[in-house]
């Protein structure tokens, strides 16, 4: 039985480390943040952890009284610095080109803000249907089922428990801070070792539809 419920499928992708590598823009980004506070972040340490909500980093260094104005002047900083340095992860447009030959619709949900997200895939070049940002681990579940999305394909733990709190096939990719083996214990259904070896999956699990039974 395929996992798409309607004619198409409706993919949903994570964004940092599935989509987009911001990983340079946000080293830099850090910079001048620890310029302007005189914290000293170590942004070694934020981008081998990427994932969860800028919040959640943030509270790692400054004061939680601290934390929604610093993420407010991050964003700002982001625009500027990270922004014009964002690449597309490898195999990107690929994985997304293969949902498109499909007939289906593209939805994007990450914890990064809404703005930030539209505006890193247009610098990337990918155009999805639906960007939900803001969201992580049960609240991008709810993101995916309000938007009836039968695949999520993701790098975190966290990208797994959404899927499966949202009714999707869990894809696991091991392209970011999370292992093979720590996506398969979050709840993963499938773990791939890149972001290329989606297509082919895509394309297999089409076929599969076609057949009868």
């Amino acid at each position: 039985m395929s996992f798409w419920r309607a004619s198409v499928p409706v993919v949903g992708f994570d964004l940092d480390l599935t989509l987009l590598d911001a990983r340079h823009g946000i080293r830099a980004t850090f910079a001048v943040l620890s310029a302007e506070t005189g914290v000293a972040v170590d942004a070694e340490t934020v981008v081998a952890r990427l994932g969860p909500p800028l919040e959640t980093e943030l509270a790692h260094w400054f004061p939680l009284a601290e934390v929604a104005a610093v993420a407010a002047r991050y964003r700002e900083l982001y625009a500027v610095h990270a922004l014009p340095a964002s690449l597309p992860m490898p195999a990107a447009v690929a994985a997304v080109a293969a949902v498109r030959r499909l007939a289906g619709r593209v939805v994007v949900v990450t914890a990064k803000s809404t703005a930030l997200a539209r505006a890193s895939l247009d610098r990337i070049g990918i155009t999805a249907d639906v960007v939900e940002g803001a969201r992580f681990a049960q609240t991008k579940g709810e993101a995916l089922r309000a938007h009836r999305v039968d695949v999520f394909v993701g790098d975190h733990v966290g990208d797994m428990v959404g899927a499966r709190d949202g009714g999707a096939l869990a894809v696991g990719v091991a392209t970011g801070p999370c292992s093979a083996a720590d996506l398969l214990s979050a709840g993963a259904d499938v773990v791939l070792p890149r972001l290329a070896d989606f297509p082919p999956w895509l394309v297999d699990e089409a076929r599969r539809r076609r057949q009868p039974g």
